[in-house]
Parts: structure tokens; C-alpha cells; sequence
């Protein structure tokens, strides 16, 4: 195989597969339901049923959740998979290897391009059809079990009911980090019926942790866990001591995400098997450890991520308002000169967002390479319509609305840029940084 040949057939897999990430929930791109899945898995040696896994869910914070179970587990000697989503640069970072042992290891293991290419030539008919996610999700699973993983974590695309990952059968544990209103054409237009599609993951017999316990959505847990026969349990009420830790993924919400690992780690600590062994062997000097550096660790990147200290400029895919109104009100919260690159895909709730908009920072606004993303110029409309002093001026990309917010805040003391409102704008952004700053300097 040679690299010619390797893109040519990614391309082939992007033409037949299209992503929810570029064509937005289309017919040929969402395909919600798990007969397509299973016929996948069927296809592939059933390798969904092969290895250990932990399965989460949620709104917000499910990725960051992920990574941090993972450093955890692969800081405990395991072999950890970790499949999360979107991707930022190459869709490879879906699908990871983390090394294992108490010593922080190199970057973690990306699936291979041969491995790549032999899944997608040796079960090419079998995936005729169908969604890019099932494509990939179904690729994990298989490098999962051949590289014969002690565990893998795996996030759940979108809800979780009818989501491709569901096909997994008895995961060690069930998880679901937090519900607020997002994609709701798709998953329902009140927390209650989004609850209801998260707790779609809880499997008899399995426990089930959810992040907080609130009035509206615990019914739901509660009946949901009931009916499956799920032991149920809410991490804020579990008495699990979880002090604040300085982690490089610190977030807004890092500390809730904290408290719902700590709680998922003491759960699987009571179970039998290799991570239940493992987890027990572990000292809480070396679990603070890997939780500190688990984006070094797992590779994760968008997550308030320090691109450039002088001047700070943090890069963040958060893109709904539970999520925005985390960062918006940390920012503010700062009380520092603020510069905002800012896109958004057509599809969010612009209503609710730019409401919790830093009423003095200067805003960037730019459309990500996207066919979803909103035009800079309606984007700059929709907002003088609902926040005419917000200060914003429309650039041609991300690059522009990048280099002009840095060429801005150079001459500012105490800047800081922050970059975000879509995954779309951080992975534009991250690839072109070392260049924006090497011309800034």
C-alpha cells in the first residue's frame, strides 16, 4: 500500500460514507438504529462482543469523561482503546491505543493506515451504504479486538438509543455525563425525552452512573434503570470524595467531569475481572497523576485548550449553550481584555447563545470550510439583531479572523483569544497555529 493509494481510497470512503460532520443529518449520512450496525458487526467476526468495554453517554463533557477513565485505566497497566468524536484533523484520532504504566508514555497509538486500508478493502461490500460513523465505528471495534484491548472506552455519537455504539451488549459500566438541549430536531425538545435517548445505553444487569441528579431528568433515570434492571447511581450523591485537581483538560466543568470518573473508577473497582484487579492495585498519588495529564496522555484536543501564551489564546469546541455558557461566563469571570474568533454551524440555537455573549469582548467572525456552517455575514446579522453592542466584524475564514484577533490583541496587556463555537473552527485552527504564530512573531 502506498500513501497514493491509501488517500486515494479514504477519499472513496468520505464519497460513499458522507459524515454528519460535512453534510449535517442527512439521509445517507444519519442512519439512527442498530440493524445496519449489527449487520456491520455481523459481517466483521462480531467483534462488538470481544473485549471489556465502558460505554458513555451524554450532552456535554462525554469526551473529556472518556479520556479521563482512559488515562486512569491505562495508568492502572491496562490496554486501553479509546474511540471518541469528531475528529479535529484526522479522522484516525477517533480510534486510539493508550500506552500503559504509572509513567506518562508518548502520544498515544493512532490506528494505523494499513490497518485502515486492510478494513476498508477486506469488508468493502459489507459497507456499501452505510453512515460514516457506522464505518468507523465499526473499524474501532474490529482493531479493538484484534489488538486485543483489557478494555476500551467508547463514546456514544449522538443520544445513545438508536446511536451505532449501542449494538454493545454488557459493558462493565453505563455512563451519562450531563443533558441539555442540543440536537433536539433529532433527540426530542425537552431534557426529559433527551434523558430518555442517553439512558437508551443502560443494559440489565450493567450500572448505571449519571452525572447530577435533577428534578426533571432523574424520573426518567430512575423508571429507565428500573425497567432494565440497571442499578442506578448519581455521582453528586454517591459521597465519593473528589477534590478540584489541575488537569491539562481544564474546562469549565472539568470538576463535575472529575466527581462522575471518580465515581464510575470506584464502581468498576467493585466488579471481577482484569480492570477491577488492575483498578485495585492502584494508588491515589498515581490516579491523580494520570488524571493531571490525560491530555497529554490521550492526545484529546479542543477542550480549553492553551494554543499560545502571550497573549493566552484557549481553543474550545464547545458549541451549544449549556456548553457556551460554561466558557462565556469563565471568560468573563477572567475580567481581561477579551478577542472571540467565532463560527457556528446553521443549525444551533443562535437564540439561546449569543444572549450569554461577553457583552465587551471584540468579535472574529468567520464560517468554517463547512456546507453547514452559517455565513460569516448572516452570522453577523443574526447577532446585531439581538445584541446591536456587541462589537463584530466578518472575515473571509478562520485563518483571517485568527491572525487579525492576534495582530489586535498583541497591542492590548492582559489579551486573551479564545476560539471556538464549532469543532469546525478549532480544527481549522489548530492545524494552521504553528504557522499563524511563527508570522505573528
Amino acid at each position: 500500500m502506498t500513501e497514493k493509494a491509501y488517500q486515494e481510497r479514504l477519499e472513496r470512503l468520505f464519497r460513499q460514507s458522507p459524515s454528519v460532520q460535512t453534510t449535517g443529518f442527512a439521509p445517507d449520512s444519519y442512519k439512527p438504529g442498530l440493524e445496519g450496525m449489527r449487520a456491520l458487526d455481523t459481517a466483521t467476526g462480531y467483534p462488538s462482543r470481544q473485549f471489556a468495554c465502558i460505554h458513555v453517554a451524554g450532552t456535554n463533557g462525554k469526551g473529556s469523561v472518556c479520556s479521563f477513565l482512559a488515562s486512569a485505566l491505562a495508568a492502572a497497566g491496562l490496554r486501553v482503546g479509546l474511540y471518541t468524536s469528531p475528529h479535529l484533523i484526522d479522522f484516525r484520532e477517533r480510534m486510539k491505543l493508550l500506552g500503559a504504566g504509572a509513567e506518562l508514555p508518548p502520544a498515544p497509538e493512532l490506528i494505523g493506515k494499513q490497518a485502515v486500508w486492510e478494513f476498508l478493502e477486506r469488508y468493502g461490500t459489507a459497507l456499501e451504504g452505510r453512515s460514516f460513523f457506522e464505518v468507523t465505528t465499526a473499524m474501532a471495534f474490529w482493531w479493538f479486538a484484534r489488538e486485543r484491548v483489557d478494555v476500551a472506552v467508547i463514546e456514544v455519537g449522538l443520544g445513545g438509543r438508536l446511536d451505532s455504539t449501542n449494538i454493545l451488549e454488557k459493558p462493565l459500566l453505563s455512563i451519562v455525563t450531563s443533558i441539555g438541549l442540543d440536537h433536539c430536531a433529532l433527540l426530542g425538545n425537552s431534557r426529559s425525552a433527551i434523558a430518555a435517548e442517553k439512558a437508551g445505553i443502560f443494559k440489565p444487569g450493567v450500572p448505571a452512573l449519571v452525572g447530577s441528579r435533577d428534578e426533571e431528568t432523574a424520573p426518567v433515570f430512575e423508571r429507565i434503570a428500573r425497567e432494565q434492571g440497571a442499578p442506578l447511581h448519581f455521582a453528586d450523591r454517591e459521597g465519593v470524595a473528589s477534590e478540584a485537581l489541575e488537569t491539562d483538560l481544564s474546562g469549565p466543568c472539568q470538576n463535575e467531569n472529575l466527581q462522575t470518573v471518580r465515581c464510575a473508577l470506584a464502581l468498576l473497582k467493585k466488579g471481577e475481572g482484569p480492570v477491577a484487579a488492575a483498578l485495585r492495585r492502584i494508588g491515589p498519588s498515581t490516579l491523580d497523576q494520570a488524571l493531571r495529564h490525560t491530555a497529554v496522555r490521550t492526545g484529546l484536543h479542543g477542550r480549553w485548550e492553551r494554543l499560545q501564551e502571550r497573549p493566552e489564546v484557549l481553543a474550545d469546541i464547545g458549541h451549544n449553550p449549556p456548553a457556551l455558557a460554561l466558557n462565556f461566563s469563565r471568560l468573563e469571570a477572567l475580567g481581561r481584555p477579551l478577542f472571540i474568533v467565532y463560527g457556528i454551524m446553521a443549525d444551533k440555537d443562535l437564540e439561546g447563545i449569543v444572549p450569554l455573549m461577553p457583552a465587551g469582548a471584540q468579535y472574529f467572525l468567520c464560517a468554517p470550510d463547512s456546507p453547514r456552517a452559517l455565513p460569516a455575514e448572516a452570522l453577523q446579522q443574526r447577532i446585531g439583531a439581538l445584541r446591536p453592542e456587541l462589537q463584530t466584524k466578518v472575515f473571509p475564514g478562520v485563518a483571517a479572523a485568527t491572525e487579525a484577533a492576534l495582530e489586535a490583541a498583541q497591542a492590548v496587556p492582559d489579551a486573551l483569544i479564545y476560539i471556538g463555537g464549532s469543532c469546525f473552527v478549532v480544527s481549522e485552527a489548530l492545524p494552521l497555529w504553528q504557522h499563524v504564530c511563527n508570522e505573528a512573531d
